[in-house]
């Protein structure tokens, strides 16, 4: 029975010890302890074998926990997994089929209910509750760590989760976790994800989400799914070793299981604690006959609580050099035949452990050293260690490997390697002892009893030699710092970033030598192979002084120390510089297959070889990366010959495809020469394609290239100099290829020449029976023998042998030319780069199962394709983007110039757009599609990245053939154009070849063929739906999805066509739903736009592509079409320098495209450029070359581009990158070239502004320009001539030059948010849809940021009314108290000014931090002195008013005088009768008291007013007429008018034809006939009209009616006023008006004057009729009267009368305070009034079409303002009676109780000041009255009458008790009495929202939406409506204009300005018309206007009747119009006034 040997590979404490066997035997240090490792003999002898514990068949690697022993072993887990988290996290039962138990924590555990599930071993560990890690099951290998969260606390609890996984287990842990959030039944998660992405740790793709229970089996599946992909990519390797440091108990617990595997385990007794201090001798004990071995001297080391341990270290020098001595030697051992060797050992230190790795040599015959062996040097990763020495292996290599050592009981012992350790590297904190066991070769180091076999040696050789590979690669990685990117590893993410510019350091450090490598390449800097490395200078402890000469003691002299061969170099500090190929392969290595296909092929574009054959760095297998080529496409030209002459072919086509010849290159030995450098100079003498030793940074030592096959392609030029006339491609095998035979294998096997070099050739040495093979074989053969001399021989057809010595490079180039040349110039095998997928024993990349499934994806759709003509495929299943696509956007530009009954041809067009997206919709989702769209969305995201890779890949080829042949032709024909022309001919033989010439670039269109013409489907599939809103049919794919999938490809990196190259036209719905997901997805992310201009192929997309890693198309053939934009995020390590967080490049096709031909050239040219330039915060303009004449078009398209940008107030940046110039560095000629293109531009500036209309001398006058920082110069992007050119480093040097500068400017940008950017774009493409594009450009960011500016506005200019409002309520009560006769200015200002400070600072705070503050920045000042303003005229309009009270309180004053002596008149007549009937008052009743009371009163009256005259009401009928007689009007006339009420309309009348007479009898009937009275002549009239109104009514307003009474002469003099100005107007019309026409409009003017002058002639009544006054107080002294009658006191009296007064002035209070209160809610929370006028317009149309009231609409027609002060005060009187009645009264009650709570606190007040000041009722009642005049007006009482009072508290009482009746009565108070207030809540209103702007449009007299009275932007409104609406008709007909003036600015139609012009106006040129129509910005709009084509239809009758005009013949309302509903018409108004 063979017993298996394990290592016991404590892992928890990172200590493995194992023997070493070795053929030396030297003494050990006497102070060494001795440590016996023991074997159990009971078991049957047999071999005691040592193995790895590895699993192969699962590929998981198990770095350290020991397996149990046979006797115990158990089914092997396919998966373990721990469960990690906190116990409440899921529900732990017998249901719970994840896990079922909770008894015992920290064990593994086979789950039976997962076997029942999907039949899997599968164990699975407890840890939920985040345990102590001492418990720990050491004996597992885990492949997930699966971190389960609870839903709503899934945050926190993954931070401190994975705090606590990295604390115990290392950073490398998160390769394997899986986060899983829990969740009850009814609960959802969808914001979980979004939450955790916020973490920079967290991998989308391993997140799931399941249910508490855990009972769902559907769930649990994809959990195993997702946990079976993240190990599949983890693949071979899984967790195996925690990392915690110090933890006791764990190296207990491994203790006590190595005492249980004693008997069944080799094992090492030893532990740390163990190990002497100094030294530790290890003795290997086999048996009783074993001997003595030599034992490795140790020394334990305590460092930090932990076990260091270290080779021997001695305490003095002596030992040094004694243990250096016998390391020098080499013995060989009779018995064993084993050569010793000192070697140094490497220790590893990680975190603070040690890992000792005892490494010996094989032997060999000779024992000569391989120079091309070294071990690589170290480098420690914690911060407290040092970098240790390197040692070289010597031949028969060292393996150090971990392998256990193999011993038989009867064998002779193994002596025990004597090592010294020079350096330490530590791991995870404990000691790792590994030595490595010597294999021999020779026989006597066999099993003497014959026990070990060859094969098995064999194995443990090959295991030996992975492991010593393993750990090398381990210490280079680590050098690079590229430990974790073994799991976790690069991607194209990675690096598509904004990050830094690349440092151009002399030398970097090691640690950043990869990712420089990567940038460079990235750059396409081919000196990426080349950097300069920094070494890392290690801190000298252990090391030994350098041996001093002591020349004094000794001979020595100079000389001798010269030739001394004594060590005297401590080699502990020396260290191997790192390869540069090293570098270039740790990358790749380290790379995902994404990452690595785009690292080959930027190393393609560098012309540096390629693998094409790998070893596995970890298992040695060697692989074939074939997917890393499929990106790579080759260009070359053969030359053959044909009839006497060379016929040169273009060849273009992806090298996967290219069946080309091989010629392998091959080393066998060490020749002394570089096959290397042989095969540079005979490809590309200028460039090194492949690295030689010559290459600057190369060492012998190159780890990973070792085995490595490298392939490269020679592309002639088909030029006479070429070294081959074909591609051919040249392999070279690094490396001896003796070892690496699998390779040479399949090298020679596939090559069409095989070139041999050998150091010799001689018959019988170690490479004879290789070339021998090779000379059999049928295969040409080329030996090159380096030491031989002599020329080339060929030895027999097809073999050939050259010497090398003595000769020169070249020379050997050129022969080697001309025999390869020879031998493939007949028949010859041909090569074929995907015939590696044959190969049999190597791995192929594209064989791994997530490739092929996104690669079957693919092939189902290409398999559909084949079989398709390729320039058909478009047509056949992309039809929607084809001639449909293409068709839309013809008729689309139609509705831009449109003609005749513009709206009846816009109809019809809309009609076919939408016609054809019907259409679109019925040919949409064809087969191809589906399966895309189905892959699309089901794939996983790796899935996906291959599906799209090979989609594209597949795509491309189909089209590949096609496409030469096509792109030949063009060239061919146009050759032949060319000719022609020169020969100035313009025969029908040039048209017939031009014609030609357009036919093959249609071809060449149709046949190009990709997955962006795949995605162009998707969107016009999507637009087409979504116009129709078409919902998907059964079968098809769910369309409203495909923005979702577009959004998540376009995060990802990929790019995104914005504008259809093919088509000309963005595709704005899809666009804009694309970008909606986006937000979604990311949030309103800000962006920085940069925008690339050039001409085409002029190199733009290779610029973007070197500057930020992006993937723009660049191929010849298949440049950019249309433009296209990509997301590149800002890097974390820049984004604070940034205040945006992605840069969003657009690039775009080149202008001057060939394929576009004739007059379209331009105008796209201008369209793109524009677009782009609007976009861009930034555009990089790209000129190529140096001639002018190129540069002078696109310099003007341009200059005009960015002068439209400055008159729409758009200003990006410029940067000019002049490409391809010769010779960059002279500074002369750089000036001047800027100074001539400083003229150039300049003078395009001038031509430019002549086409614009602008005034600019300069091109800085357009444009912030410096033209010495703002123009690049960039080198040629090859050096030398293509193909075989490399790319100029110059040129990268150029590119970060250039990325530092734009990321200098982007500094000062805040670029857009997504949001804005997508608003942007539909604005730019609307204008630019129209031909007048600044005109028609709607900057709706700009829109939309000035009416959140607006509401702003409105916000503070009603927080200011507000605040006034309640100072001249205060004011207006202490005038009317008198105790103010004064108001100045400057009180008013000073009591406003704190609440005008804080909202200076408000507005101070918005336009510094609004996140629009750019655009703000224009209004800022505008605004500022706007509020200023405001402000000033609300304290003058206060002032004003309060002076008219002050006025009228003087006008008073004598009436106010003679009150108080009527009222004690008043008082003591009623005293005085009371007490005359005191004593009948008792008998009598209420009424005869009342009878006696009236009988006194009235000549009570009489007496106090004898002296006064009452004022008469006025009979304002009467008066009218009485005036208009006087002016001459007749009575009859009049009185018809009065009687019809029509005058009441005449502003508001639609025909005032029958007003007008003429003064020539025989136009009348002409007039009337509608031949020439035309609309502007009727709206003259209605002008008149409202003009007289206005006038007349401020006449009538500036008389001081209220304060001296009413008078007819006001009336009077407005009449003689209105009629002067009726003869005026007349006087200048070619008509008369009617008497009939100035009786209306007289009696109108007095009808909108009488409210005003009825309600102030009663005030002016009330104020000073002392009739009145006496009369009203009857009640009062009733009351009085009556009171005394029944014996009251005067307290009872006096608290009465008091009462009574409090009563009046509280009603008022409490009105004029809630009055306000109401309109501040109302104005707050109202939606129509708090925001802006816009929002206010919108909610008056929305209710004037919900009641459907045509007058209402009229009235809104022609007198807007009207109508909406009429909406107001509906609104208010709703909100408050109706709608909010409740809290209307709840205000009122609150300011009841306010004013009560006054009153009483006041009455308590006075009372205690007068007791305490012993005053009488006089300084009661003033002190009372003082308390309340801030709040009541509250009337003198006067006290002559009560004298008699002194109890104050009783009075107090008494007044007390009156209040409750008040209070009762108050609480009562009906909202109407709101009505009497003196500020009525919808006045208020009405005076802050109607001080707007009122200017109609000149067109439709839409009335302008601006906020802001008086402001300077052009009026504007968001939807203008048909001229219907305002009874425009056609000129000399009753025909009804129907059209919308926003359709008639984008149409080629003209208008008269006015009705005496006789000049017609664009209408695209209406501006030009007169100020009226300059001031106007009307855009074109497309959108349906719904809400007045509804409105025409359904008052079309009303509508004819009203103005007298008929819907016919032009007029005729398109039958569209009619199927809009109310609720449509409704609907539109929210979405038009959205922005």
């Amino acid at each position: 029975m063979e017993v298996e040997n394990q290592d016991n590979a404590a892992a928890g404490r990172g200590s493995e010890v194992t023997s070493v066997p070795s053929g030396t035997n030297e003494k050990v240090e006497e102070s060494a302890a001795e440590t016996k490792v023991k074997f159990d003999l009971v078991n049957e002898p047999g071999e005691a074998q040592h193995s790895e514990n590895n699993d192969e068949s699962r590929g998981a690697e198990t770095i350290a926990f020991p397996e149990p022993s046979l006797s115990n072993k158990k089914a092997i887990p396919e998966l373990t997994l721990v469960l990690i988290g906190e116990t409440n996290s899921i529900e732990i039962g017998s249901k719970n089929i994840l896990i079922d138990h909770d008894e015992q924590r920290n064990v593994e555990h086979f789950s039976t209910k997962l076997y029942d599930l999907c039949g899997r071993h599968i164990s699975v560990i407890n840890m939920l509750g985040l345990p102590n890690i001492d418990e720990f099951p050491l004996n597992e290998e885990i492949h997930a760590f699966v971190m389960l969260l609870p839903n709503g606390l899934h945050n926190s609890h993954y931070s401190s989760g994975l705090q606590w996984l990295e604390t115990t287990f290392g950073k490398a842990l998160m390769a394997y976790v899986m986060t899983v959030v829990t969740h009850e039944s009814d609960d959802k998660c969808e914001s979980a994800l979004t939450d955790l992405k916020a973490n920079s740790s967290f991998v989308e793709k391993r997140y799931h989400t399941c249910r508490r229970s855990m009972m769902d089996e559907g769930e649990i599946i994809a959990l195993l799914e997702k946990i079976d992909a993240m190990v599949c990519e983890n693949a071979p390797h899984c967790h195996s070793g925690l990392m915690c440091d110090g933890n006791k108990g764990q190296k207990e617990q491994l203790e006590h299981k190595e005492e249980r595997l004693e008997s069944s385990l080799f094992q090492q007794s030893q532990t740390v604690g163990d190990i002497e201090e100094n030294a530790t001798a290890i003795k290997v004990k086999c048996d009783t006959v074993t001997g003595p071995g030599d034992v490795e001297n140790s020394k334990n080391d305590e460092n930090t609580g932990e076990s260091e341990i270290t080779s021997v270290s001695f305490a003095n020098n002596d030992k040094v050099d004694e243990l250096e001595e016998s390391a020098a030697k080499t013995e060989n051992d009779p018995v064993n035949g084993a050569k010793h060797s000192d070697k140094y050992d490497d220790s590893i230190r990680v975190g603070g452990e040690s890992e000792i790795k005892y490494v010996s040599s094989s032997a060999t015959n000779k024992g000569e050293p391989d120079e091309d062996k070294e071990v690589n040097k170290v480098k420690d990763t914690s911060s407290t260690s040092h970098t240790v020495s390197p040692v070289t292996k010597e031949q028969g290599e060292l393996e150090e490997s971990a392998a256990k050592t193999e011993c038989d009981p009867v064998k002779q012992p193994a002596d025990v390697e004597h090592s010294k350790n020079d350096g330490h590297i530590t791991v995870g904190g404990e000691s790792e002892i590994t030595p490595v066991q010597s294999a021999a070769t020779e026989k006597g180091n066999m099993d003497m009893s014959g026990n070990m076999d060859k094969k098995s040696l064999k194995l443990s050789e090959e295991n030996n030699m992975k492991k010593q590979h393993q750990r090398e690669t381990e210490a280079l990685l680590d050098r690079l710092q590229l430990q974790d990117k073994q799991q976790q590893k690069f991607s194209p993410a990675d690096f598509l970033k904004v990050g830094p510019p690349v440092k151009q350091d002399h030398d970097t450090p090691e640690k950043d030598v990869a990712h420089t490598f990567i940038q460079k390449l990235m750059m396409l800097d081919y000196r990426a192979r080349y950097i300069p490395v920094r070494q890392n200078i290690p801190e000298v402890s252990h090391s030994n002084p350098p041996e001093k000469f002591d020349t004094d003691d000794t001979d020595y002299d100079d000389l001798d120390a010269l030739y001394s061969t004594k060590v005297d170099i401590d080699q502990s500090n020396l260290k191997t510089h790192l390869h540069p190929m090293d570098v270039q392969m740790a990358v790749f290595h380290c790379s995902d297959s994404f990452f690595k296909q785009n690292m080959i092929t930027k190393l393609s574009q560098c012309q540096y070889a390629l693998p094409l054959l790998v070893p596995d760095p970890v298992t040695m297998d060697i692989g074939c990366p074939l997917w890393t080529f499929r990106q790579i496409r080759k260009t070359w030209k053969m030359t053959e010959m044909k009839d006497n002459s060379n016929i040169v072919t273009m060849k273009s086509m992806p090298i996967c495809k290219a069946e080309t010849p091989m010629v392998s290159f091959l080393r066998l030995g060490s020749p002394s020469l570089s096959k290397s450098e042989l095969m540079n100079t005979l490809i590309n003498n200028r460039h090194k394609i492949f690295f030689d030793r010559n290459c600057p940074g190369s060492t012998k030592s190159h780890h990973l290239m070792d085995g490595v096959a490298e392939i490269a392609w020679y592309c002639p030029a088909g030029k006479p100099n070429d070294a081959f006339t074909d591609c051919i491609a040249f392999c070279n095998l690094h490396g001896d290829a003796l070892s690496n035979v699998k390779q040479r294998d399949i090298l020679t096997d596939k090559s069409s020449v095989n070139v041999v070099l050998v150091p010799t050739l001689e018959k019988n040495d170690k490479n004879s029976a290789v070339i021998s093979a090779l000379h059999k074989s049928t295969k040409p053969l080329i030996i090159l023998i380096a030491d031989s001399d002599g020329g080339a021989v060929q030895m027999k057809k097809g073999k050939y042998k050259m010497g090398l010595n003595d000769r020169s490079q070249s020379d050997v180039s050129e022969e080697l030319k001309k025999i390869i040349g020879k031998i493939l110039s007949g028949p010859h095998e041909s090569f074929q780069l995907e015939s590696m997928a044959e190969v049999s024993g190597v791995k192929l990349d594209e064989k791994d199962n997530v490739c092929q499934k996104g690669k079957s994806a693919a092939m189902k759709i290409v398999d559909m394709l084949q079989g398709t003509d390729v320039s058909k495929i478009k047509d056949t299943y992309l039809p929607c983007q084809g001639q449909l696509w293409k068709g839309w956007c013809k008729i689309n530009k139609e509705l831009y110039h449109l003609r005749g009954n513009i709206e009846n041809e816009k109809c019809k067009i809309q009609r076919k757009l939408m016609q054809i997206r019907q259409d679109q919709c019925e040919v949409s989702c064809s087969k191809p599609m589906k399966s895309f769209i189905e892959s699309l969305s089901s794939l996983s995201a790796t899935e996906k990245d291959y599906f799209l890779k090979w989609t594209q890949i597949l795509t491309d080829a189909l089209s590949t053939d096609d496409l030469g042949s096509i792109l030949q032709k063009y060239d061919k024909k146009w050759a032949e154009v060319l000719a022609l022309k020169k020969k100035h001919e313009k025969s029908d033989q040039l048209k017939s070849k031009q014609t030609e010439l357009d036919e093959i670039s249609t071809q060449l269109q149709s046949a190009t063929f990709g997955l962006e013409h795949i995605f162009r489907e998707m969107g016009q599939i999507y637009e087409a739906h979504a116009s129709l809103q078409k919902q998907p049919e059964r079968g098809q794919t769910d369309w409203s999805k495909y923005p979702e999938l577009a959004a998540e490809l376009m995060i990802s990196g990929h790019p995104m066509e914005l504008m259809d190259g093919d088509a000309g036209h963005v595709p704005l719905t899809w666009i804009s739903g694309l970008l909606d997901e986006v937000i979604k997805k990311l949030g309103d992310k800000r962006v920085f736009v940069l925008s690339v201009l050039g001409v085409q192929s002029s190199g733009k997309s290779t610029m973007l592509n070197a500057m930020f890693g992006l993937e723009f198309a660049v191929s010849a053939g298949r440049c950019t079409k249309g433009a296209f934009m990509q997301l590149v995020e800002v890097s974390e390590e820049i984004k604070k320098d940034f205040e945006f967080d992605y840069v969003l490049v657009v690039d775009t096709e080149g202008l001057r495209a060939l394929e576009l031909e004739g007059n379209a050239t331009l105008h796209h040219d201008n369209e793109l450029a524009t677009f782009v330039v609007g976009l861009g915060n930034m555009t990089l303009i790209n000129i190529f070359g140096e001639n002018p004449a190129e540069m002078q078009d696109i310099l003007q398209i341009v200059v005009q581009a960015f002068m439209r940008m400055k008159k729409i107030k758009l200003s990006p940046s410029c940067v000019f990158v002049h490409q391809n110039v010769t010779d960059i560095g002279a500074a002369e000629k750089n000036m001047d070239g800027k100074r001539r293109l400083q003229e150039k531009l300049d003078k395009m500036a001038q031509l430019a502004a002549k086409e614009e209309v602008c005034d600019a001398e300069c091109f800085s006058d357009v444009i912030a320009f410096d033209v010495q920082k703002d123009v690049k110069y960039f080198a040629q992007l090859w050096e030398g001539s293509p193909p075989m050119a490399p790319p100029n480093p110059g040129y990268s040097e150029c590119v970060q030059e250039l990325k530092t500068t734009i990321l200098s400017k982007a500094k000062q940008s805040a670029g857009i948010t997504l949001s804005q950017f997508k608003i942007k774009i539909q604005d730019l493409w609307n204008a630019l849809m129209n031909e007048q594009f600044v005109f028609s450009f709607k900057n709706t960011l700009e829109i939309a940021v000035y009416r959140k500016l607006e509401v702003q506005y409105g916000n503070w200019t009603w927080t200011l009314r507000s605040n006034m409002l309640t100072i001249e309520n205060g004011l207006h009560t202490k005038i009317q108290n008198g105790k103010l006769d004064k108001v100045k200015l400057n009180h008013l200002r000073q009591e406003s000014n704190k609440t005008y400070d804080k909202i200076k600072q408000a507005m101070t705070t918005y336009f510094d931090n609004d996140g629009d503050k750019d655009m703000l920045v224009q209004w800022r000042g505008r605004f500022e002195s706007k509020i200023e303003q405001f402000h000033d005229e609300l304290l003058r309009g206060v002032q004003r008013k309060l002076d008219e009270v002050i006025q009228q309180k003087k006008a008073c004053k004598k009436l106010d005088d003679r009150k108080t002596e009527f009222e004690n008149k008043l008082l003591q007549k009623s005293k005085e009768l009371a007490h005359q009937l005191k004593d009948k008052a008792e008998d009598e009743d209420e009424e005869e008291l009342e009878k006696q009371f009236s009988s006194v009163w009235s000549g009570l009256v009489k007496e106090l007013t004898a002296d006064t005259k009452p004022i008469e009401d006025i009979n304002y009928e009467e008066d009218q007429s009485t005036v208009l007689q006087d002016l001459g009007f007749e009575w009859l006339l009049i009185d018809e008018s009065k009687r019809s009420g029509r005058y009441k309309k005449i502003a508001e009348v639609g025909d005032y034809v029958h007003y007008v007479s003429l003064r020539n009898r025989l136009l009348e009937v002409a007039y009337y006939l509608k031949k020439y009275f035309q609309p502007k002549e009727q709206q003259e009239i209605r002008s008149f009209i409202d003009g007289v109104e206005k006038q007349s009514l401020d006449a009538i307003k500036s008389n001081p009616v209220a304060t001296r009474g009413y008078n007819l002469t006001h009336l009077q003099e407005v009449a003689n006023d209105v009629k002067q100005k009726v003869t005026d107007f007349e006087s200048k019309r070619k008509y008369a008006l009617k008497k009939d026409f100035t009786v209306d409009l007289l009696l109108y003017v007095f009808h909108r004057a009488g409210r005003w002058l009825t309600e102030s002639h009663m005030t002016f009544k009330g104020n000073n009729d002392a009739h009145s006054y006496v009369e009203s107080k009857k009640m009062q002294y009733y009351n009085i009267f009556r009171s005394f009658c029944k014996g009251s006191s005067s307290a009872v009296v006096l608290g009465q009368l008091i009462c009574d007064k409090l009563k009046s002035s509280t009603v008022e209070a409490v009105c004029n305070k809630t009055a306000i209160d109401l309109a501040g809610e109302m104005r707050c929370n109202f939606p129509a009034f708090n925001g802006n006028r816009l929002n206010l317009e919108k909610h008056v149309l929305k209710s004037l079409a919900e009641k459907e009231d045509f007058n209402g609409f009229i009235t809104y027609i022609h007198h807007p303002r009207d109508q909406v002060e009429t909406y107001i005060r509906e609104e208010v009187q709703k909100y408050i009676f109706k709608k909010q009645r409740r809290k209307a009264l709840n205000m009122l009650k609150k300011n009841v109780d306010d004013i009560n709570t006054l009153v009483s606190q006041a009455l308590y007040d006075t009372t205690e000041k007068v007791k305490t000041h012993k005053g009488d009722p006089d300084m009661w009642v003033e002190e009372f009255s003082s308390l309340l005049k801030d709040e009541l007006t509250f009337a003198t009482v006067c006290c002559q009458n009560f004298r008699d009072i002194n109890n104050f508290d009783f009075l107090k009482e008494e007044i007390q008790k009156g209040l409750v009746s008040v209070k009762k009565e108050m609480s009562r108070l009906s909202l109407d009495k709101i009505k009497e207030s003196r500020m009525e809540p919808d006045q208020i209103l009405i005076e802050q929202l109607c001080n707007c702007c009122w200017v109609t449009c000149p067109f439709c007299a839409a009335v302008c939406t601006n906020t802001i009275k008086d402001h300077k932007e052009d009026h504007s409104v968001p939807f203008h409506r048909s001229v219907a609406v305002n009874g425009v008709h056609v000129r000399n007909s009753v025909e009804l204009g129907i059209e919308f003036c926003t359709t008639s600015i984008a149409s080629d139609e003209k208008f008269y300005p006015n009705q005496d012009s006789e000049v017609l106006i664009p209408y695209k040129k209406y501006r030009t018309a007169g100020p009226y129509f300059a001031n106007w910005a009307i855009t074109p709009d497309g959108s349906k206007l719904e809400y007045w084509k509804w409105f025409v239809s359904r008052f079309e009758k009303e509508l004819e009747d009203h103005y007298g005009l008929k819907f016919q013949n032009y007029g005729e309302i398109p039958s569209e119009w009619k199927t809009h509903s109310k609720k449509q018409a409704i609907k539109s108004l929210d979405e038009m006034f959205k922005l």
